[in-house]
Formats: C-alpha cells, structure tokens, sequence
C-alpha cells in the first residue's frame, strides 16, 4: 500500500492544486512534463503522488486503453444550472469585447510609440534649426553678392551667346561631314590605310584632340 511517507506532501500538494485549477483530465506523464521543471519533481514521484491522491478521494482516476487518467474530483465544485451557463456566456462575451477593445487601443499607442521614436527629439530640432539658419545665412550673403556684381551677363547676352553656339556647332558637324565625304572618297583609290593617308597629308582629326562635337 502507498503511504503519505513514500513522497514529499510538497509535491503532492503541488499537483492537487495544479489539477484542481485546470481541471482537466491528465496523465501521469502529462502531469511530470508540466511540473517538472517548475518544480522539479521526479517521475516516479509524480506517479506516487497522483496514485496515493487517487486512493485518498482527493482527485479521480479512469483508465483508458491501459492508460490512468486524472482529474480533479468533481464534488468540491459547486453545480452549475442553466442561468448560471448563461451569466458566464454573457461575462465570456463582455471580456472578449474588452480584449478586442484592449488590443485596438495597444495598436493605436504601439502606433503613436513608432511615430515619438522616429521623431526629432528637442535637442535635435534645435540643432537642424541652427544649421537651417546659418544655411540661409550664405544663402542670402551669395544672393546679396550677386545682386552687387558688376560683372554679371544679362539675359540678352546669353542669349546672343547661345545662338552663336548654335551656329557655330551647327557648321563644325557640315564641315566635319564633308571632309569626312571628301577622305572616303580619296581612300576608294588609295593603297594604304586611313591612318596612313591621314599621317601623309597631315590631318588631325577631333578623335586625334579627344575632341567631341556637342549634342546640339
């Protein structure tokens, strides 16, 4: 027979009040794995524990395919009618209304929390404030000395100058077109090559100046 004396009332007390909170049914094994390492207790006495609680009245035991359940005795619990099953639905309800409001609420300050934390603290404001300052401080000192320069080209001469560009590229690219035409030509009855041709006669191409004529 097994006796209080065969296990710590530590740890059968322990299970009791694990097995009454949950109450559900568990398994020896079930029990040990849950407790143990919270409490530290061994496998066998679990299995003590559970057996000599059984033979005390204190939990129930079924067997189950040569298997021991255990749960808690259903006599310390008070019966439940139809009213009370329906004040614990209605209570179920309310606190699930309250979590999912709960939950909203964390969202938005998780929320607000990421937008604090990405923001500039005091220091750091003050700190761009006085670079923007002194950024606009030579902003205006460069604008101030351009507007005193005497030296400065108008709208009508760069305009003028702009058009004379255009001229003037325009009649590089006619010319280096036709001498171009004209050296092809040429090369149709020459024996040596372009290279040669061009040494011979001395013509310095804009590619021999790494020299490239503008877009426009």
């Amino acid at each position: 027979m097994i006796t209080s004396s065969c296990l710590s009332s530590t740890g059968a007390a322990v299970i009791l009040a694990y097995l009454n909170e949950k109450n559900r049914p568990y398994s020896a094994q079930d029990v040990f794995c849950n407790l143990q390492r919270q409490h530290g207790l061994g496998k066998t006495a679990v299995v003590k524990a559970m057996e000599l609680l059984a033979l005390e009245g204190k939990i129930k035991e079924k067997i189950y395919s040569k298997q021991k359940i255990y749960f808690a005795n259903q006599a310390q619990y008070r019966e439940v009618n139809e009213t009370d099953l329906k004040g614990m639905d209605a209570k179920i309800l309310a606190l699930g209304a309250d979590a999912q409001s709960l939950t909203q609420t964390c969202k938005q300050l998780d929320a607000e929390l990421k937008e604090l934390n990405s923001s500039l603290t005091v220091n750091e404001m003050e700190s761009e404030i006085r670079e923007l300052k002194a950024e606009c401080s030579g902003y205006r000192a460069r604008l101030e000395k351009i507007k005193t320069a005497t030296n400065y080209v108008t709208p009508e001469e760069k305009e003028k100058v702009c058009k004379e560009r255009t001229v003037y590229v325009k009649e590089w690219k006619k010319r280096k077109r036709l001498a171009s035409d004209m050296i092809d030509a040429i090369l149709e009855g020459y024996p040596k090559s372009k290279k040669a041709f061009l040494d011979e006669v001395g013509v310095e191409t804009d590619e021999d100046k790494k020299v490239v004529v503008p877009s426009d």
